[in-house]
């Protein structure tokens, strides 16, 4: 392969990836502009090190290696200044928990990395990363409890992840099947978390019904389950934090609650 192909199948394998590295900024810092900064500083580090990045087992790995390498030498404290206090204050204490646990959980739950892959990213042994996972899933099992709506079409799937969230000690407060139903129940049950399906069962759409609710309630996090994770992950507009791929697995559903519900709670933050 010549040097001009050898940049161009680089070139579109990190176009691949750069989605989903951009998925993973945001679930660690809470905010899309910050996640981005970071993300961004990751290509960076690729242009100026091309042969870090394929010389990994995969380009997205090592992709994900410069991003941690960006995250340990970021500065963590600026990551929410523009979301206000609350989204700082958990930051400052997202310090406190051991380090790098979070960010192995995701590579795990949500990125679905293999243990081997995520030692390779984060450089370090395979039994490590087995510990920062348990930890982190320890960490964060009984840090927030709250109300979860479901807007989901399709019955067995609804129940599947009202099964899923109840489970983890949080209050179901209705599944709705279009964007009218979402509407009037988001208004009525005022839900501390939504999770959302993009096609509903009328024609309608999962994302229309989360900005109608999003007018009256703009701080619930909402985490949108989908088979086409990249087609919200464009960088065009204001993006969700929390996408799950469908199909999914109860622990992304579990990590991604988890997560979300630990950035909505200034309970949280006073543990």
């Amino acid at each position: 392969m010549s040097n001009t192909e050898t940049a161009r199948s680089l070139s579109s394998d990190l176009a691949k990836a750069l989605p989903y590295l951009r998925r993973h900024a945001r679930a660690l810092t809470g905010n899309q502009a910050a996640g981005d900064d970071f993300a961004m500083d990751a290509l960076q580090m690729v242009r100026d090190d091309k042969a870090a990045v394929m010389t990994a087992s995969s380009i997205k790995v090592g992709l994900f290696r410069m991003f941690f390498v960006a995250w340990q030498c970021g500065d963590h404290g600026a990551t929410s200044t523009d979301d206000g206090g609350l989204a700082g204050q958990a930051q400052t204490y997202l310090r406190e928990l051991t380090p790098h646990s979070r960010q192995a959980l995701l590579l795990h739950a949500i990125e679905e990395f293999s243990l081997r892959q995520i030692a390779e990213i984060m450089d370090k042994p395979v039994v490590e990363i087995e510990k920062l996972i348990s930890f982190a899933r320890q960490e964060m099992k009984d840090a927030v409890k709250g109300r979860i709506m479901v807007i989901e079409d399709e019955a067995m799937i609804a129940m599947d992840l009202e099964d899923i969230v109840s489970a983890m000690g949080h209050t179901v407060v209705g599944a709705a099947a279009t964007r009218d139903q979402a509407v009037v129940m988001a208004e009525r049950e005022k839900p501390d978390l939504i999770l959302s399906d993009i096609q509903l069962a009328d024609g309608s759409s999962g994302i229309d019904a989360v900005n109608d609710i999003m007018q009256a309630a703009a701080d619930t996090p909402v985490i949108f389950i989908t088979a086409f994770p990249e087609r919200l992950l464009t960088g065009d507009r204001q993006e969700p934090a929390f996408v799950i791929t469908k199909p999914y697995s109860q622990e992304q559903v579990q990590s991604a609650v988890s997560q979300a519900m630990f950035f909505r709670s200034s309970s949280a933050i006073s543990v």
